[in-house]
């Protein structure tokens, strides 16, 4: 079995995973801590560094862009990669693809640009929506923030069109409409048996999403 085989496998098992852990830690489950369980990760991208780390960058980005599993700056803002099934039960529990998450008008107008055509490249977006340069990414980031955290969007790839790759940004329901359709037929109360059954009631992801779905009470 490749490394790649062995990723999608731990993703589809576990439902959830970040790429890199947080800290070292061994909660929440990362790719690299299934990987390589007795293994701390280093953040070393020079040539004496662990290829390893960059290896899995790489990888990261190929699955993104696969379709076998869904890519998103989730959990704490941080990369983190769904099964497909555990995918469409958040899209229902969250009440997002339900049309229960209201959004700002900045918000929805990122989500708009995004719906119209997927993916945009990072400066694309922000060109689209004149918020580009280092003054307005404050600003940016708090448009898209509510947009990732309730999965509205998802990373699809990365283009070359700087001095570093930037990550390809699309609509969920542009790019995954399936998962987006099969959604709006799952009750929010199956939804959430299947994510306990899945990841459990003391799993971190999944008490990241009760967090969520309690802040639009």
């Amino acid at each position: 079995m490749s490394k790649r085989q062995r990723i999608v496998k731990a993703i589809e098992t576990e439902g959830c995973l970040l790429v890199y852990p947080l800290d070292n830690r061994k909660e929440p489950a990362s790719i690299w801590s299934t990987l390589y369980p007795k293994s701390e990760m280093r953040w070393e991208w020079d040539s004496d560094g662990d290829n390893r780390v960059g290896e899995l960058w790489v990888l990261r980005e190929e699955l993104s862009r696969s379709h076998e599993v869904v890519y998103a700056k989730w959990y704490r803002n941080r990369a983190t990669f769904f099964s497909k099934e555990v995918f469409v039960s958040l899209l229902s529990y969250l009440g997002t693809s339900q049309g229960h998450v209201p959004l700002t008008r900045d918000s929805q107008e990122a989500l708009d640009s995004l719906l119209m055509d997927s993916p945009q490249s990072t400066p694309l977006l922000k060109e689209n929506l004149g918020l580009r340069g280092k003054f307005f990414e404050g600003q940016y980031n708090r448009t898209l923030k509510p947009l990732w955290n309730y999965l509205f969007l998802v990373g699809f790839g990365e283009v070359e069109d700087s001095s570093f790759p930037s990550l390809n940004i699309g609509a969920t329901a542009t790019l995954f409409e399936d998962l987006w359709l099969e959604s709006q037929k799952l009750p929010q109360a199956k939804a959430e048996q299947a994510l306990l059954k899945t990841l459990g009631e003391d799993n971190l992801f999944y008490k990241y999403t009760q967090k969520l779905r309690a802040a639009l009470s």
